[in-house]
């Protein structure tokens, strides 16, 4: 039985048809995709299913398997101002807090209770544990502190109040609380959007090997979707399209799906002007009724059943003009430095680069590590604390921010970008604009009344088109949808690597250095990664996002081989003393311990030690919380490893010591 079904759902806002009789079914523990346009109406259906909408669907039905929870993630979570981040995390088990003062009340009764009273306080205490370890018991600190962890909240960020909290570590709050709620179904509405490159690992290994429950994820991060969900639906124009597997998948199949259309819209094309030729040639003769009735036909035909050209079906015919040629050397930094706070907190030190013409250089790290720091410092556009920079004679650079500083406006899409094509011709203008998907009459919109994402599209588009030999793109793809940023790949591929045009061998260069959370457009575009760890360190890589992930796997496992080598236990404090006293044992001598040998003791506190290793990793993970018996069975097993592993440690002190 499907987990959520969703049947002829149905919406518009006055003549706008938002939603056109959507279908959608999920089967409980299912991930799926969901993308589309910006604007095209994913939230819009999202919350509907989620039951926030303000405005109820037309006609269709939304079900929820009966007792199923949803959990949405809101653009604009509700959280209380006044708590820690960590109370309000914790305030996802209220009623497992309420549960745990509740024993302790019993406990304080107990004490002082007896006969036929204290039978009953402990009966009641056996039920309150009871529902407590059901609900997860103590191992919910550890999963809070985990999960918070895992989309890169720091401890020092746990005690300052959610009011002081910057907006993105508010989303990354509320992304937090929303999984450790725990829903049967998880509605994620774009919840890679404040998470950087480790948060989206924890999330994707999270999303795809810990939650049991169904995930409906909206997402413009091909890698999260390609290594999470296994169906993908595609909002476009008020119908949703289902494509089986995963992003990769959804690709091949769109493309196929997009010649389709392609090939129907020549079809559809040719056979209006045929119809046209006809009309044209008996408008004035004997056939003239006949001709006029076929016009109406026609203009019936066009207005109700023509096929729209795919917009994504067009080539991208991009013939920008070479920039002059830059020195071999474009950038240069010798042992830079940078730390805010009176130096309390170091970005980067003793940092040193040097960037060629050609090189397309990734820049990486966690949020607030000082990567678009490191690059103003790079530009001679801030004045790092020490070391000194150089940019090589004839650079020009074309710097992308994302705050659009210096953009005018007033201007429309083709007015703004004719100041940057050759001769400020309208029609190269127009092609441009085209290249990065504005077609008709979005040409001709004055860029404040664009949305975020389409004011970035143009920006961008007017940067590929000027004739900078060095492009520094600061998170570029963070408004755009999927298609807009596949034409931006393109566009920068061009840029990067067309012999005849801007590529490493041409005139300008095609340098680059790319700042970026999008692992997609970090595995396609760079060669090279400037890793920034957030604590001052760095490293610089030759390789793209994929080579470096499996340089950094291959590290991890060299490590783990070397770490499971046999190694003697450690020395409990008593054995760092010269002379202990003999009888320090706890050991009774009669027992089985004193019977044992040095080496079987040191053979059974190692074996011991490995136990309680993998309980405590057990412990650690989420799918074991679902479990209460598990739980319990497993904390009882450490607490009995523990008590035999005491005397253990004992003897083998005593004996080293004799």
């Amino acid at each position: 039985m499907a987990l959520l079904s969703v049947s002829n759902l149905q919406l518009s806002f006055g003549d706008h048809t938002v939603l056109d009789g959507v279908n959608l079914t999920l089967q409980p523990g299912e991930k799926v995709g969901m993308v589309g346009r910006n604007g095209c109406g994913k939230s819009t259906l999202m919350k509907l299913i989620g039951g926030l909408s303000q405005h109820p669907a037309d006609a269709g039905q939304i079900q929820l398997t009966r007792g199923a929870k949803a959990g949405y993630l809101t653009q604009d979570p509700d959280l209380d101002p006044e708590r820690t981040l960590r109370d309000e995390a914790g305030s996802v088990f209220a009623e497992l807090d309420a549960l745990h003062q509740e024993l302790e009340k019993l406990s304080h009764d107990m004490a002082e209770a007896e006969g036929d009273k204290l039978e009953q306080l402990l009966k009641q205490y056996e039920k309150v544990e009871h529902d407590m370890h059901a609900q997860g018991g103590y191992a919910v600190d550890h999963q809070v502190d985990a999960t918070l962890h895992g989309l890169g909240l720091e401890d020092k960020t746990f005690s300052v109040k959610v009011k002081d909290l910057s907006g993105g570590q508010r989303g990354r709050l509320a992304l937090a609380k929303l999984l450790l709620s725990n829903p049967d179904l998880l509605l994620l509405d774009e919840p890679t959007n404040h998470l950087d490159i480790a948060g989206r690992q924890w999330l994707e290994q999270f999303l795809a090997d810990e939650f049991a429950g169904a995930v409906l994820v909206v997402s413009h991060d091909r890698w999260l979707l390609d290594r999470v969900v296994s169906r993908i639906y595609e909002l476009d124009d008020g119908r949703l399209l289902e494509y089986p597997g995963n992003y990769k998948k959804y690709r091949e199949l769109r493309a196929e799906r997009k010649l389709v259309q392609q090939r129907e819209y020549e079809k559809q094309q040719d056979k209006i002007r045929q119809e046209r030729q006809f009309i044209d040639r008996y408008r004035a003769g004997q056939r003239a009724r006949q001709a006029q009735g076929r016009e109406k036909r026609l203009e019936r035909f066009i207005d109700q059943q023509s096929y729209e050209r795919p917009v994504e079906m067009d080539v991208m015919h991009l013939r920008l003009p070479p920039a002059a040629r830059c020195s071999d050397q474009v950038l240069s930094a010798e042992h830079l430095s940078k730390s805010y706070e009176e130096g309390k907190k170091q970005l980067f030190d003793n940092l040193s680069l040097s960037v060629a013409r050609g090189d397309r250089i990734g820049v990486i790290g966690p949020n607030g590590a000082g990567k678009s720091t490191l690059v103003r410092c790079m530009l001679s556009e801030q004045k790092p604390d020490n070391g000194h920079t150089r940019i090589g004679a004839q650079v020009d650079v074309g710097h992308f921010q994302q705050t659009h500083e210096g953009v005018d406006l007033s201007r429309t899409v083709v007015e703004h970008l004719k100041k940057f094509v050759p001769n400020e011709s309208e029609q190269e203008a127009r092609n441009v604009a085209g290249a990065f998907l504005f077609s008709g009459i979005e040409q001709d919109k004055e860029l404040k009344v664009l949305s975020g994402g389409e004011r970035s599209r143009a920006v961008l588009a007017s940067l590929v088109a000027g004739k900078h030999n060095v492009l520094v793109l600061d998170e570029p793809t963070n408004h755009l949808d999927i298609p807009s940023a596949e034409r931006l790949e393109d566009a920068l591929k061009l840029y990067t690597e067309e012999p005849s045009g801007w590529g490493k061998e041409a005139r300008g260069g095609g340098t680059m250095i790319l700042i970026t959370h999008d692992r997609m457009l970090l595995d396609n575009l760079v060669t090279q990664l400037v890793i920034l760890d957030g604590h001052g360190g760095w490293t610089h890589f030759y390789g793209n996002y994929s080579q470096y992930m499996q340089a950094q796997q291959a590290a991890a496992k060299k490590k783990e081989q070397e770490s499971s080598k046999p190694a003697k236990p450690k020395q409990s404090n008593n054995s760092k003393q010269k002379q202990p006293a003999k009888n320090n044992s706890s050991v009774s001598k009669n027992s089985a311990v004193s019977k044992m040998n040095v080496k079987a003791i040191e053979t059974r506190i190692m074996e011991i030690e490995d136990e309680i290793g993998q309980i405590d990793s057990d412990l650690a993970d989420p799918k074991v919380f679902r479990i209460p018996d598990k739980v319990k069975a497993l904390q009882q097993r450490r607490q009995k490893l523990s008590d035999e592993l005491s005397p253990l440690e004992d003897e083998w002190a005593n004996r080293a010591g004799s």
